[in-house]
C-alpha cells in the first residue's frame, strides 16, 4: 500500500502538480510534518568538582523541568526558533542560554554551575571555628523567610533544641532551663536591654534586632566564653552590615510595614542604615475570645553609622529609639472548657481600661584603632533609658456555669447552673525610669595561632520605680479575704465585718544606684595533636557591684567566673568533630531580681551561680548525594544561690533571697541539611528537667521545665515552578508548670499547662531577585519583588498560656480556665528592593 502511494506523488510531482502534492503530504504524513518541527536538547549538569547537581530547575517557554538525581536532563524545542532557557537552582547561580536550531537534531549542553558564595571556603573556615566555640551561626536567609507571628531572629530560635516559648505573641525564650532573663542579647559587641514592666506578650511589640540590618548572627545555648557577659543561659551575638552600595527595602503585611535605605556617603567614608519599623497587633488581639477595643501599636527606629577615618581608625554609632502603645479596653470574654462529659463555661462582662507606654532610647559611640595587622582596640560608650507607664483600672463580673449536655433539651448547650458567680476590680499605677549606661575596652591580640582577648567595662544603674498595684475580689457577695490573712474566714456563713482588705496588693517607692565593674581575659589557640586538628580556649572574669537604695545602706559583691573549651576533629574519613566546654557561670542580680514579691529591695541578693558541662559533637556526611550535619549535645548545669522566681504570661517575680538550689541536664538534637534540593531545612529535638529545692524543702519542678521539644523548619519549591517556594514553621512543647495562681506556694500547685502545639506556613513568589531578571518595564524597577501568603496557626490550635482563677466562697473550690492564645490568622506579605 505505501508503495502504491509513492508511485501516485510521483507521477503528481513529474506533472508539477505542487498543490495537490502539498495536500496529500498534509493529510497522510502528520506525525512525520510535526517530528521535523522539533529538536532535543539535553546534557548533564555539574559543579566544579564534577559533582552532578540533582534539582536544577530549567524553565523555557513558560515550561520546565528539573534534572534527575544524577544531574541529567532533557527537553524539546521548536525548530526555527530561538528560545531562551534558563537554569536555576538555590545553592548556584543562575545561568541563561539562548537555542536555534534550523532543522530536527539533538543538542548537548552541560553546563558547569558556580556556587553563589564566592568565598566558600572561607566560610568553611570560619564555620569550623564557631563549631568548635560551641556556636551556632544562623542562615540570614532564613530570618528573612521564617514565618510566625514574630518572624526574625528569634522565631528562628525557638525551632532550635534547647530554647523554648509557649507565647507566640512574645519574642522573649527560655534556654535549657533559664528564664528570659538570663539570655544575654549583643549587637555590634554592645549589650541590649528590654523594657522592664511588660507582664504579657500583647505588650512586648517589636524586638530591639532588627532583621534587616543584620550580617551575621551567632548563637550559643550554654557553656559560652569568657568574653561574654554574665549571665546563666544564652547567648545571642548579632552583628549590624556596612552597606557597600545604595538599596532600599520596603515589607508591607497586614501587620504592619517596614522600611530600609542605606548607602554610602563622602566619598564612600561613612556607610549609613536605616531602618524604620511599625507593627500593628490588631490581627492577632481579634482571634482571641476575649472582645476588646484594642488597637496596640509598636514603632521602632534604628541606624547603624561607620565612619573610616584612615586605614586604622573607623568610628561606629548604633542608635536606637521604641515607642511601644498599649490601649486596652475589655468588653466580653466567653470561654468553653473542661470535659466533653462535664463542659463549663465562664462569661465575663469588663469596665474600664487599660494604658501602657514604655518608651526606649539607646545610642552607643565606638571606635575601633587597628593598632597593627595583629592587634585591634575598640572602646565603646553606650546609654539606655526606658521610661515606663502602666495604668489600668479593669472590673469584671464573671459567672461560671455548667453547660446543658442533653441533645434532646431545648437548652442544650446552654449554661443552667451557676458554680460561681462575682466580681474583681483590678488597679494599678506603676512607673518606672531606669537610665543604664557604660563605657567598655576590648583589645584582640593575634599570633600566628594563638589569640589573646581582653576587656574591661565600667556600668551604671539608676533606676526609679513606684509601684501602687491591688487586686479586690468578691465572690457570691462576699470580699475574698488574702492568701494569707491571719484571721478565720467563714464566709458565707459567718459574717466578717473587718475592713475590705485586698486579696492582692503591692505598694513600694524605690530609687536605686548601681555600680558595676567587670573584666575578662582569655587565650586561645588552634594547633594539632597528631594527624588531629585541636582548638582551646580558657579564659576568666569577674565582676565587683554595689547596690546602694535610696535611704538605705549600699551592698558590695564580688564574682569570678573560669570557663574552658576544648575541640578536636579526628583525622578519620567520616568528617566529626568533638568538643567539651563548661565552667563556673554567675550572674549578678539586675533590678528586677533586687525586688521581691512585696515590691521591696534587697540588697543583700547575691548571684546566681552555675557550674555548666557539655559535650557535644557535628557529624558532617552526605546523603542522596546532597550535605547533612547532626549536632548532639549533652549538658548538665548546678545552680546554687537560686533566686527562685514565679511567670505568669511573660511577668517574672522573684523571691530575693537567693535560698534555693537547682539542676538542670538534657539532649540536644539537630540535624540539619538538603532535605529539598538546593533548601537547606531542619529538624530538632530537645529533652530537659529541671528542678529546685527551695529552702530545703525537697525538689520541685522549675517554672520552665519544658521536658519534651520539637521543631521543624523546612522549605520547598515547586520544582517546574522554582520561583514559588513554600515555608513550615512546626513546634511542640509539652506544658511546663504554671496552672496555679500567682501568689499561690509552688509547693502546694504542681499542676501543667496543656502541650503547646502550633504549625506555621507561608508561600511566596518571587517575581524578581538575584537569581531572575525582570522581563518586562514595571518589573525592572526591582531588584527584588515577592508577595505571598502567611497562615498561622494552620490547625486552629488554642494554646494557653496561662489561667485565670475564679474563687468561689461558698463551695471553697477556685476553678482553673485557661487563656487561650491566638487562633487562625492569614497574613499578607509583599518585599520590594530597590
Amino acid at each position: 500500500m505505501l508503495e502504491i502511494l509513492k508511485l501516485f506523488l510521483q507521477r503528481f510531482i513529474v506533472n508539477n502538480n505542487i498543490i495537490l502534492k502539498k495536500l496529500l503530504l498534509a493529510l497522510l504524513f502528520p506525525s512525520l510534518i510535526f517530528a521535523q518541527q522539533m529538536s532535543t536538547v539535553k546534557g548533564k549538569i555539574v559543579n566544579k568538582f564534577n559533582d552532578p547537581i540533582e534539582g536544577v530547575a530549567i524553565s523555557y517557554l513558560d515550561k520546565g523541568t528539573t534534572t534527575d538525581e544524577n544531574g541529567n536532563y532533557q527537553f524539546q524545542i521548536p525548530i526555527r526558533k530561538t528560545v531562551p532557557v534558563t537554569f536555576s537552582h538555590v545553592s548556584y547561580k543562575t545561568i541563561f542560554k539562548k537555542f536555534t536550531t534550523r532543522g530536527k537534531r539533538t543538542i548537548n549542553f552541560s553546563p558547569t554551575l558556580v556556587i553563589k558564595t564566592e568565598e566558600l571556603e572561607e566560610i568553611i573556615i570560619k564555620n569550623r571555628k564557631k563549631e568548635a566555640q560551641g556556636v551556632t551561626k544562623i542562615d540570614l536567609q532564613k530570618v528573612e523567610t521564617v514565618v510566625g507571628p514574630n518572624a526574625g531572629v528569634e522565631a528562628v530560635l525557638m525551632t532550635l533544641p534547647g530554647v523554648s516559648n509557649n507565647n507566640e505573641l512574645s519574642t522573649q525564650y527560655n534556654v535549657r532551663g533559664g528564664n528570659f532573663d538570663e539570655n544575654l542579647v549583643y549587637v555590634n559587641g554592645i549589650e541590649v536591654y528590654r523594657p522592664f514592666l511588660i507582664r504579657s506578650g500583647q505588650q512586648e511589640g517589636l524586638s530591639f534586632i532588627n532583621p534587616h540590618l543584620i550580617q551575621n548572627i551567632d548563637f550559643s545555648a550554654g557553656g559560652f566564653q569568657a568574653k561574654y557577659g554574665d549571665r546563666l543561659s544564652s547567648v545571642l551575638d548579632i552583628t549590624y552590615r556596612k552597606p557597600t552600595k545604595a538599596a532600599t527595602q520596603i515589607d508591607l503585611s497586614l501587620l504592619g510595614g517596614s522600611a530600609t535605605t542605606e548607602g554610602l556617603l563622602f566619598n564612600d567614608k561613612l556607610s549609613a542604615i536605616l531602618g524604620v519599623r511599625y507593627r500593628d497587633n490588631s490581627l492577632f488581639v481579634n482571634s482571641k475570645q476575649t472582645e476588646v477595643n484594642f488597637r496596640p501599636n509598636f514603632t521602632d527606629v534604628q541606624t547603624y553609622l561607620s565612619y573610616t577615618l584612615n586605614e586604622k581608625v573607623s568610628i561606629g554609632f548604633l542608635g536606637n529609639f521604641s515607642l511601644n502603645n498599649y490601649n486596652y479596653k475589655p468588653l466580653t470574654r466567653r470561654t468553653r472548657f473542661g470535659t466533653i462529659a462535664n463542659p463549663l463555661e465562664l462569661i465575663v462582662f469588663y469596665d474600664g481600661q487599660e494604658a501602657d507606654t514604655f518608651q526606649t532610647l539607646f545610642g552607643a559611640l565606638s571606635v575601633d584603632y587597628q593598632a597593627t595587622d595583629d592587634l585591634k582596640i575598640t572602646a565603646t560608650a553606650s546609654s539606655f533609658n526606658t521610661q515606663e507607664e502602666e495604668y489600668f483600672d479593669i472590673a469584671a463580673i464573671y459567672n461560671l456555669g455548667e453547660v446543658n449536655t442533653n441533645a434532646g433539651s431545648e437548652n442544650f448547650g446552654e449554661v443552667e447552673f451557676a458554680q460561681g458567680i462575682g466580681s474583681q476590680l483590678n488597679h494599678a499605677r506603676n512607673d518606672l525610669d531606669a537610665l543604664i549606661s557604660n563605657v567598655q575596652l576590648r583589645a584582640t591580640l593575634k599570633d600566628n595561632d594563638n589569640e589573646w582577648r581582653a576587656g574591661v567595662r565600667f556600668q551604671t544603674e539608676n533606676i526609679k520605680d513606684r509601684i501602687r498595684e491591688w487586686e479586690v475580689i468578691d465572690s457570691v457577695g462576699f470580699s475574698v479575704r488574702p492568701p494569707h490573712h491571719n484571721i478565720n474566714n467563714n464566709q458565707p456563713y459567718e459574717p466578717f465585718t473587718g475592713p475590705i482588705q485586698p486579696f492582692q496588693s503591692v505598694r513600694a517607692q524605690n530609687e536605686v544606684d548601681i555600680n558595676r565593674l567587670s573584666g575578662f581575659l582569655q587565650f586561645s589557640r588552634k594547633t594539632t595533636w597528631s594527624d588531629h586538628e585541636v582548638w582551646f580556649n580558657a579564659g576568666i572574669r569577674g565582676q565587683y557591684w554595689s547596690v546602694s537604695p535610696q535611704g538605705g545602706s549600699s551592698k558590695s559583691h564580688v564574682i569570678i567566673s573560669p570557663r574552658a573549651q576544648f575541640a578536636i576533629k579526628p583525622d578519620w574519613k567520616k568528617d566529626m568533630l568533638f568538643r567539651l566546654s563548661g565552667g563556673f557561670y554567675a550572674q549578678p542580680p539586675f533590678y528586677k531580681e533586687l525586688r521581691g514579691f512585696d515590691g521591696q529591695i534587697n540588697p543583700e541578693v547575691e548571684a546566681q551561680k552555675s557550674i555548666h558541662a557539655v559535650l557535644g559533637n557535628d557529624y558532617s556526611f552526605n546523603l542522596w548525594n546532597r550535605p547533612f550535619k547532626l549536632t548532639t549535645e549533652l549538658y548538665y548545669k548546678h545552680l546554687t544561690d537560686v533566686n527562685a522566681y514565679s511567670i505568669d504570661n511573660v511577668r517574672i517575680r522573684y523571691r530575693a533571697d537567693n535560698v534555693t538550689e537547682a539542676y538542670a541536664y538534657g539532649l540536644d538534637v539537630r540535624l540539619n541539611g538538603e532535605f529539598v534540593p538546593g533548601s537547606d531545612s531542619w529538624v530538632s529535638f530537645g529533652y530537659l528537667k529541671t528542678e529546685e529545692n527551695i529552702a530545703n524543702r525537697g525538689y520541685i519542678a522549675r517554672p520552665t521545665d519544658q521536658r519534651i521539644k520539637l521543631g521543624i523548619l523546612f522549605q520547598d519549591y515547586v520544582p517546574n515552578l522554582p520561583d514559588l517556594k513554600a515555608y513550615l514553621n512546626l513546634v511542640y512543647n509539652t506544658g511546663v508548670p504554671g496552672g496555679a495562681p500567682a501568689y499561690a506556694d509552688p509547693y502546694d500547685f504542681q499542676n501543667r499547662l496543656e502541650d503547646y502545639r502550633r504549625a506555621d506556613i507561608g508561600v511566596s513568589y518571587v517575581f524578581v531577585d538575584a537569581n531572575k531578571k525582570a522581563t518586562n518595564k514595571f518589573l525592572n524597577q526591582f531588584e527584588e519583588l515577592t508577595a505571598g501568603l502567611e497562615l498561622f496557626n494552620i490547625f486552629d490550635i488554642r494554646n494557653s498560656i496561662t489561667n485565670t482563677w475564679v474563687r468561689d466562697v461558698y463551695s471553697k473550690q477556685q476553678f482553673a480556665i485557661p487563656n487561650f492564645m491566638t487562633g487562625r490568622i492569614l497574613n499578607f506579605k509583599l518585599r520590594m528592593k530597590f
